[in-house]
């Protein structure tokens, strides 16, 4: 099974996980109990599952569609390799995929 990688915001701690195909990187994220939100929970809607992917892999994701950077100009902590992680699926291609959380986010759908 293909694994990825989770880096903390302050990149000191590394956890590596199982990331079965075509699960996105949140749905991921929240097997493993990692703490990304996902407020709109993979709809497209917000920027809380925003992950600065590690630029070793950036290009090797498809292109983010237009309502995926509109939904990134919204993100806290912006990098040229910030993604949404609703928006990654796995594949075999991306075993060994490497991502930043963020610092904190922007949770525009309210809620508790």
């Amino acid at each position: 099974m293909p694994r990825m990688i989770f880096v903390s915001p302050d990149g000191s701690q590394r956890r590596e996980v199982d990331a079965p195909l075509g699960l996105s990187v949140l749905e991921i994220a929240h097997l493993n109990d990692v703490d990304i939100e996902g407020a709109c929970e993979g709809s497209l809607a917000c920027s809380t599952c925003h992950i600065i992917v590690d630029p070793d892999w950036y290009e090797r994701l498809d292109e983010p569609t237009e309502e995926e950077e509109d939904m990134l100009d919204l993100a806290f902590g912006l990098t040229h390799t910030s993604r949404l992680g609703c928006q990654i699926r796995m594949t075999e291609e991306l075993d060994g995929l490497t991502v930043t959380l963020p610092s904190g986010t922007h949770n525009m759908m309210g809620g508790t």
